[in-house]
C-alpha cells in the first residue's frame, strides 16, 4: 500500500477535527458567510496559482461537463455544508448539537451507497451503528436542544444533506479530476453563491486580529487546501462509506484538542464513547 495511503485518513481526520477551533477563534470578530467569502477567495488564488504552475507539467484542466459537475458537488461540499454550520452556530446551536446532526452522514451515504454500484455488508452497517452511538457519546454533555433552535436546527440539516450529495454526486460523477484545477472550479462557484449571500444577510463585519488572521491562514492552507485534497484524495482510491465513516472519529479529536486549548471537559463518558467509535471505523474500514 502507497504511504499516502496509510497516512492519508489520520491526517484528514486530525486537520477535518481543527474546523471547529479555527471557527471558534473567527465567530467572535467576523460574520460567518463573510468569512467563508474570503477564505473561499484565498482558496481560489491560491489553487489558481498552483494550477497555472501546473500548466508548466500539463496539468489538465476539466472539460466544459467536468467542471459543470465539479461545480455542482462544490457546491454542496463547500457552500451549502460550511455555510450552513458556521451560520447554525452563529445563530447560537451548540457545536455539539451541529456536529451530531452532521455527523449522521455516515448513515446517509451507507443507504445511499448501492445508487453509485456499492454495497455496504451487514458488518459495515453495524461500524455505522456503532460510530454513531460512540458520537453520542462523546458529545453527549454538549447537548442543548431547544424550541429556540429550529432555524439553526435546519440549516444544520441542510447542511448535512449537502455534504452527502455532494460526496455521493462527485464520486458518480467526476471521480477522477486534478486537485489543483479541479478546486479552483469548486471554490469559485462557492464563492459566487455565498458572497452575495454575505452580503445580502449580513453586515460583512470581519475584525482583522491575530485570531481572525491566524483562523484565515489555516483554514484556506491547512483546512482547505490540505483537508479537501486529501478528503477527494480518499474518494478517489476507495470506498464513498469507508471516507465518509471516517469524519465520525472528527468529534473525539476535536474533543481533545478543545480540552488542551480551551479546558473543555473530557469525562469518562466521552473516553468511552472514543473508543466506541473506532471500533466502529474498524469495523466499516478494515478489509475481511
Amino acid at each position: 500500500m502507497p504511504l499516502l495511503d496509510r497516512i492519508a485518513p489520520p491526517l484528514f481526520i486530525f486537520i477535518w477535527a481543527t474546523g471547529y477551533i479555527a471557527a471558534k477563534l473567527a465567530a467572535p470578530y467576523a460574520d460567518p458567510l463573510t468569512f467563508l467569502s474570503w477564505r473561499y477567495a484565498g482558496v481560489v488564488v491560491l489553487m489558481l496559482a498552483l494550477a497555472l504552475l501546473a500548466l508548466l507539467a500539463r496539468a489538465p484542466w476539466p472539460s466544459p461537463r467536468a467542471a459543470a459537475h465539479l461545480a455542482l458537488s462544490g457546491l454542496g461540499i463547500q457552500a451549502l455544508y460550511l455555510g450552513g454550520v458556521w451560520v447554525a452556530i452563529r445563530q447560537g446551536l451548540p457545536a455539539g448539537t451541529a456536529a451530531l446532526i452532521v455527523n449522521l452522514q455516515p448513515v446517509l451515504v451507507a443507504a445511499a451507497a448501492p445508487l453509485i454500484g456499492e454495497r455496504v455488508s451487514p458488518r459495515q452497517w453495524g461500524g455505522v451503528a456503532l460510530g454513531l452511538a460512540g458520537v453520542v457519546l462523546v458529545i453527549w454533555h454538549k447537548l442543548n436542544l431547544g424550541a429556540s433552535y429550529g432555524p439553526p436546527l435546519l440549516l444544520s440539516l441542510m447542511a448535512l444533506l449537502a455534504i452527502t450529495a455532494g460526496t455521493l454526486y462527485q464520486k458518480r460523477f467526476v471521480p477522477q479530476f486534478d486537485l489543483r484545477t479541479g478546486q479552483v472550479v469548486q471554490f469559485a462557484a462557492s464563492l459566487a453563491v455565498t458572497l452575495p449571500m454575505a452580503w445580502w444577510l449580513e453586515p460583512m463585519r470581519i475584525v482583522w486580529n491575530a485570531d481572525v488572521i491566524f483562523a484565515m491562514v489555516w483554514s484556506v492552507f491547512v483546512l482547505t487546501a490540505g483537508g479537501i485534497s486529501l478528503m477527494f484524495y480518499m474518494l478517489r482510491h476507495g470506498r464513498v462509506t469507508a471516507v465518509s465513516s471516517t469524519m465520525y472519529l472528527v468529534p473525539s479529536v476535536t474533543s481533545v484538542m478543545a480540552w488542551l486549548l480551551f479546558g473543555e471537559t473530557l469525562g469518562a463518558q466521552a473516553i468511552a464513547g472514543m473508543g466506541v467509535t473506532l471500533l466502529g471505523v474498524y469495523l466499516v474500514v478494515a478489509r475481511r
